[in-house]
């Protein structure tokens, strides 16, 4: 609405239209987040009921195989009370996240390489492809051969979990880049430096950041079934030796641990997406246009 000055003058008033948005986009992620945790807590309260009360006479959940809710945030606690827990999760998550940022690194250069060089990847598409169908578990014991049994060779085994999910992505989103923008583009004059910069990198930007979601948690899975074939630390071998021993509360508790770092990995590259993508229209928001 316009109201007059002293002068006579129209005179907008203020505008709230941006902050009521932005206002209404805070409650509604307070809302998601409180549902969110709504979830864990359901979850974790049925875990423990189905673990300690039986049920018609029977335990559904016995504790000796899925443990309780309580002994495995005693054996968490113990383990940053007592700091024993910090040398090998420093291990993991320096194998997970070496093994993230090389892999994605690769995954972006070789998929976009590839995908502007379309003769160069129909020679290397078999091998490509032969490659990422080896199953991992037999690369694994070569990479320690190889490597030896310190973090590289784990690395190594996360790199070839994250890199064709990335590569793969890049490839494809490369490649569906609209033939009428970069015709449009190419009409008005731009070079090859700026069609890579303005039409192909934002045409791949969301499909990277679709596959590092993904790839966080199979960095992890990497350096966990290294750990699994040899090694002295890490969160994988706790969990190793409290399953030759049947302790099911450190088995969970390594792995309530490792899910919460990989959550935590995954909201740091959730930011920096939010950053980057802050050009794409939000959900919704193309149906108002």
């Amino acid at each position: 609405s316009y109201g007059r000055s002293s002068k006579g003058t129209p005179r907008a008033s203020p505008d709230s239209s941006g902050c009521s948005g932005g206002h209404k986009g805070v409650m509604a992620q307070i809302k998601l987040t409180s549902l969110q945790i709504l979830v864990a807590i359901l979850a974790v309260a049925l875990w423990y009921v189905l673990t300690t009360y039986p049920v018609f006479g029977k335990m559904l959940l016995p504790p000796f195989f899925f443990s309780n809710p309580v002994d495995v945030a005693d054996q968490i606690f113990v383990w940053f009370a007592t700091g024993v827990i910090w040398k090998h999760l420093w291990v993991t998550l320096i194998e997970s996240i070496l093994a993230f940022v090389i892999g994605s690194i690769g995954g972006v250069l070789v998929g976009f390489w590839f995908a502007r060089q379309p003769r160069t990847a129909a020679v290397f598409d078999p091998y490509v492809k032969a490659v990422n169908a080896l199953p991992r578990v037999v690369l694994a014991p070569i990479f320690t051969l190889w490597l030896g049994l310190g973090i590289w060779s784990k690395v190594a085994l996360g790199f070839t979990l994250v890199f064709f999910i990335v590569f793969f992505n890049v490839y494809q989103g490369v490649r569906e880049v609209s033939p009428t923008v970069l015709a449009n583009a190419r009409m008005l004059g731009a070079s090859h430096r700026q069609l890579l910069r303005h039409v192909y990198l934002p045409s791949a930007t969301s499909w990277v950041f679709s596959s590092l979601h993904t790839s966080v948690g199979l960095a992890f899975v990497g350096a966990v079934v290294g750990e699994y074939l040899g090694s002295a630390r890490g969160v994988g071998y706790l969990i190793l030796q409290a399953e030759g021993t049947f302790d099911i509360n450190t088995v969970m508790a390594g792995i309530l641990v490792l899910t919460a770092f990989a959550l935590a990995l995954d909201s740091i590259v959730g930011r920096v997406e939010s950053r980057l993508m802050k050009w794409q229209p939000r959900a919704g928001e193309t149906e108002k246009l």
